[in-house]
């Protein structure tokens, strides 16, 4: 039997503060979704006990996204404020690169507190931190995003995998439980504000928490059972697809874990994509909530940065600059691919993008040069960029974060080595290279577009 669902343990007050007399704001970040969200639901039982209304707010600007990004994200939020209508809930959307405009609408409309979403990253937690100097309401910060609190899974730095599994093995009957449904809120009259997509990105890949929902049933329905052998394969689809939409948090990882249990289907399969789901994300967060320096040379353990100064001034075969690497212009087509995918499709193959990463590594300067061209191609290609996944898979790439030392080569020292042979080996890498060259002639025809071919979590 599944434990009720606990919100409390996902809450924390970030600023004392003194309540208002006016509505519950609920600043959404980075769970956009009306079902299965923690702090809504938090938000909600607020209002509903004080007896006010309750008001979603979105700030609309969207520093250092890229334009596809952008479109994907508005494309959804376009529907949330749709359907806050049926739940008698205000969506309202600020304009700033700051703080400033929420604590000046906080101000304004004498706010009774504010609920926020977690989120890891230096960017987030520092706007909420600014937010909290200049405000004088309670504000809370509720972790809606991962199954486990991440404060509760750890209080600190996990080294690897194989240290926050039995952490977070353990608490998952706590934790992993079916989410109450939100209310029609009793309290206020909603108001919506519309929200213009001015972005070019170009997608093609329906956004929203209700397409969401059809991408995990369809994964579920025609790809869960064969995930464990199939996954790793990129010139198959068996990838889940659901990444771009679990890092913009329009469904949640609790919602897809429960389907995916209720499954009968290879348990291999079942435990593979899980491992993914919930050890392999929330470790994610772990590691960019508690390493200030998971984007930089810094963040990367001792021996990883020892054996890479050791081998920086090795000669490189290959230089290629980062428009050379944007452009998918290197020696090496399987690579070029790879960067293809990413820049057509917004989503590039897991397995390959660790090619990827590594051959950046190979191919530049110095770890340094590598790791800032790695996240700047991904942060702006990726739907799924500028997300704890991204920089913890770049820094285990680049850095043998969450690794080990392997044996020692030149340019990587200990850090573990990826070539063209592995692929060759693996899996009909000559069948992926047909696959994405298919893929840029059908998009050269349509122009610009983000097509859902080539999935992934």
């Amino acid at each position: 039997m599944l434990s009720k669902f606990n919100i409390q343990d996902r809450v924390r007050l970030l600023n004392q503060g003194i309540e208002g007399l006016g509505d519950v704001i609920y600043w959404m970040s980075r769970d956009c979704r009306l079902q299965d969200n923690a702090a809504l639901l938090f938000a909600q039982s607020i209002a509903i006990a004080k007896k006010r209304h309750l008001r979603i707010v979105f700030d609309a600007q969207f520093a250092g996204e890229s334009p596809r990004q952008q479109g994907f994200l508005l494309q959804g939020l376009q529907e949330l404020a749709v359907d806050c209508k049926e739940f008698n809930l205000s969506c309202e959307f600020l304009y700033g690169r700051n703080a400033i405009p929420l604590v000046e609408f906080t101000k304004l409309n004498k706010v009774c507190c504010v609920v926020t979403d977690f989120d890891p990253l230096k960017f987030h937690q520092s706007r909420k931190h600014d937010f909290c100097k200049s405000s004088t309401v309670p504000v809370y910060e509720v972790d809606a995003h991962n199954i486990v609190p991440l404060w509760f899974a750890s209080s600190k730095l996990e080294f690897a995998a194989y240290t926050i599994r039995p952490k977070i093995t353990k608490l998952l009957p706590i934790y992993l439980t079916e989410i109450p449904e939100l209310l029609i809120h009793p309290y206020g009259t909603a108001e919506i504000a519309s929200i213009e997509n001015q972005s070019d990105g170009g997608n093609e890949l329906k956004s929203g928490e209700s397409q969401a929902k059809i991408k995990l049933s369809q994964f579920i329905e025609s790809k869960l059972d064969a995930y464990d052998e199939l996954r790793n394969d990129p010139s198959l689809n068996f990838q889940s697809g659901l990444s771009p939409y679990l890092h913009f948090g329009m469904i949640s990882a609790q919602r897809v874990a429960l389907e995916v249990r209720k499954i009968d289907v290879n348990p291999d399969s079942k435990a593979a994509f899980l491992e993914e789901l919930i050890i392999r994300k929330e470790l994610s967060d772990n590691f960019c909530y508690y390493n200030p320096n998971y984007y930089n040379f810094n963040g990367f353990h001792s021996w990883a940065q020892s054996t890479l100064n050791e081998h920086r001034h090795d000669p490189r075969e290959y230089l290629y600059s980062l428009e050379q690497f944007e452009n998918a212009e290197t020696h090496d087509k399987y690579w070029n691919a790879a960067q293809r995918e990413m820049m057509i499709t917004g989503k590039m193959h897991g397995y390959m993008r660790m090619y990827w990463a590594k051959k950046i590594l190979e191919w530049t300067r110095s770890p340094e040069e590598a790791l800032d061209y790695a996240i700047i191609l991904n942060d702006k290609y990726s739907l799924d960029g500028r997300d704890p996944n991204g920089y913890t898979g770049i820094a285990w790439s680049i850095g043998g974060v969450h690794d080990r030392a392997w044996s020692e080569r030149p340019v990587f020292g200990k850090i573990r080595f990826m070539n063209d042979s592995g692929l060759k080996r693996k899996f009909d890498i000559e069948k992926y290279v047909e696959n994405i060259k298919l893929l840029q002639n059908e998009n050269n025809n349509i122009g610009n577009s983000v097509h859902s071919l080539f999935g992934g979590l």
